[in-house]
């Protein structure tokens, strides 16, 4: 196939929290020349390309194993799952074509939603036991893992290569398929862990991929580079910003069937938690990191409190963990607008902490309800929305510590490994903090309801 190289404009733009000409004129972070401003910027074109493949491709995992498990649970939402799940893709398809054109577009939408419908066959041997149909879908995923590959080699002339690109596409496939096998198996634990370990693979793949494009057509994002430590920082905060997103809304929704995977749903959130926490101590050292642990945590907390309350119909307890929520939000901005020196200003913050709130209590009160089609769409918003958060933090940090965070060269060549794992150049203690943690989930959620005793 004959690939448009023409780059159109990239519907990648995001509005921050606190605009970075804004902090440019509060502090003085930004008192170098223009290049050196760009080079630990993390509001780059490159950047903004890396950011918006990084949130839509964590989002294709997150929504491809809760719409499989909506799918064996027989789940009245499947549809809307599912339906979701395809919108995810038809995002990805227009990012795509926003490159490589309209033909490119075409020819990706079609192979990557051929995996998609693979999986939903093995999701329906499964629920019948149907042992020769899941290896048949096993195998006509391995069909599209070859043609996923050529179709990345193709357009990046050869800047993902073909095998590189399988060895990734393996990874992925493995990964959602063994989380969808083991919650069949009731091994929650495993399933979550999973589960997260796929998201957190997805955000490599979209670091591999926005370099090979920047690599490919440097001009059109004005020679910058989408792998320096400040944007790492921003992808890495977006990707565990995202998650908490799409872990708390699936969290809820077990709390609410009573589900028994919800001990297992709170825990991998929780672990989410003690990942940002464990980040923000790094940079703000170890009473910072506390601190901001107990604020972030006491709101998952109402969250479960809200939860609890609906399914006793208890309007007062609904009420009360509403409230609780509205002082958390003051609470949480404080501390930013304190730690960040100003950067990150609370009233802005208590602006997004409200919406934030509002998305996932309007996806809950939707599912509830069943209204499905509400409740999804209401969770792609708060998946979405956390990019905020991630940009203005990320964009506060690099201004308040830019001595950390220096420029990194355009890669000479790809790497010759699979879906991401880039780069290694930045030496900031935030990314060494990530990388280190585990994944495994905290055990119930007791935790966090005897958080005031």
């Amino acid at each position: 196939m004959k690939l448009n190289k023409l780059l159109l404009a990239l519907p990648l733009s995001l509005a921050l929290l606190v605009p970075t000409a804004a902090l440019a004129d509060s502090h003085g972070g930004h008192s170098a020349s223009s290049e050196t401003a760009t080079e630990v910027s993390t509001t780059t074109p490159a950047a903004e390309l890396r950011i918006a493949l990084d949130t839509t491709l964590t989002e294709h995992a997150f929504l491809a194993v809760e719409a499989m498990r909506k799918g064996v649970d027989g789940a009245e939402d499947f549809d809307q799952a599912a339906g979701a799940l395809l919108a995810n893709a038809d995002d990805l398809s227009a990012a795509v074509g926003s490159v490589y054109g309209e033909e490119g577009a075409t020819q990706f939408d079609e192979v990557w939603k051929s995996h998609i419908g693979y999986f939903v066959d093995y999701v329906t041997a499964t629920a019948e036991d149907n042992q020769e149909g899941k290896d048949q879908a096993l195998a006509e995923l391995e069909t599209y893992k070859v043609e996923q590959s050529k179709f990345f080699d193709t357009a990046t002339g050869g800047l993902l290569p073909a095998a590189a690109v399988q060895e990734g596409l393996d990874m992925h496939v493995d990964q959602l398929i063994m989380a969808f096998d083991a919650y069949v198996a009731g091994d929650f634990e495993k399933a979550y862990s999973l589960e997260r370990e796929s998201i957190q693979h997805m955000s490599m793949f979209a670091e591999s991929l926005s370099v090979a494009i920047t690599t490919q057509f440097p001009d059109k994002f004005d020679n910058t580079s989408a792998d320096t430590p400040a944007i790492d920082l921003r992808a890495t905060l977006n990707q565990t910003f995202t998650e908490h997103a799409g872990l708390a809304v699936m969290a809820m929704q077990d709390g609410a069937d009573g589900a028994e995977s919800f001990d297992q749903a709170a825990g991998a959130l929780l672990a989410n938690a003690d990942d940002l926490s464990a980040a923000v101590g790094s940079v703000y050292g170890d009473e910072a990191g506390a601190q901001f642990e107990e604020t972030w945590k006491s709101h998952i907390g109402y969250f479960v409190d809200y939860v609890t309350a609906t399914g006793e119909g208890n309007k007062e307890g609904q009420e009360q963990a509403r409230a609780e929520l509205d002082q958390y939000i003051v609470d949480q901005a404080a501390f930013l607008d304190a730690a960040t020196e100003g950067r990150v200003p609370a009233a802005a913050l208590e602006e997004g902490l409200t919406a934030h709130v509002g998305q996932l209590l309007a996806a809950f009160d939707s599912y509830v309800a069943g209204d499905y089609d509400a409740a999804y769409s209401s969770i792609r918003e708060a998946y979405a929305h956390m990019q905020m958060p991630a940009a203005g933090l990320s964009a506060a940090i690099v201004d308040q510590f830019p001595d950390q965070f220096g420029a990194t060269e355009m890669p000479a060549e790809m790497p010759k490994t699979g879906m991401g794992g880039m780069s290694d150049t930045g030496s900031f203690p935030f990314m060494w903090v990530l990388a280190g943690l585990m994944l495994a989930a905290l055990t119930t959620v007791v935790a966090v309801r005897t958080r005031k005793q």
